[in-house]
């Protein structure tokens, strides 16, 4: 591969990534997210491990900026960088496309699914400890965890809808590129 190809590409899922972060903009039912999609998304394609880890994490966090101080501004007396426990949220990406790293050494239709499902898991085991240590309506012992838990059961079916819905299009789209771009490499070499 020339470095026009390899430019080309890293543009393209730059592209997807930042493109799928900000459709949070577009209204839709809660926790139908793109955010766990493109942390496999990432892990999948991303050849160096920091941008599969770093790309994510930014463009979830500049998506972040927009909807916390132009969408619900008016709920921030101040600019907010950061919201309340984002490091478990953060922390939950990261940890998603760690598996990926691990289950993506090859792209198919089953590890797809399979990374949908598992980045689901992941995100709410993760998001839900971390609601149940800094959440004063959960009490301090095993039984408040399981509650936390509990609460948290209704929001997993539309975060795998959005896991599995992002991963489809982000994996689609990307491989659709390719495999375009390859025919008018093709076209054009002849």
């Amino acid at each position: 591969m020339n470095s026009t190809t390899i430019t080309l590409k890293f543009i393209t899922l730059i592209c997807l990534v930042i493109l799928a972060a900000f459709s949070r903009l577009i209204p839709h039912m809660p926790n139908f997210s793109p955010l766990g999609a493109i942390a496999i998304f990432s892990a999948a394609y991303f050849s160096k491990k920091w941008q599969a880890l770093f790309i994510p994490i930014a463009a979830v966090w500049l998506s972040d900026l927009v909807i916390n101080n132009v969408i619900y501004a008016e709920y921030n007396p101040t600019f907010t960088f950061f919201t309340e426990g984002f490091y478990w949220t953060y922390g939950s990406y990261i940890l998603i496309a760690l598996v990926g790293m691990q289950l993506f050494k090859k792209v198919t239709p089953s590890r797809v699914l399979g990374g949908a499902l598992a980045s689901t898991l992941i995100f709410f085991f993760v998001s839900n400890l971390g609601c149940y240590f800094f959440d004063p309506l959960y009490s301090s012992d095993f039984a408040g965890l399981v509650n936390c838990y509990i609460a948290g059961i209704p929001f997993v079916k539309a975060t795998f809808l959005g896991d599995l819905f992002y991963a489809t299009l982000l994996f689609g789209a990307y491989e659709l590129f390719i495999q375009r771009a390859l025919k008018l490499k093709a076209i054009s070499n002849r």
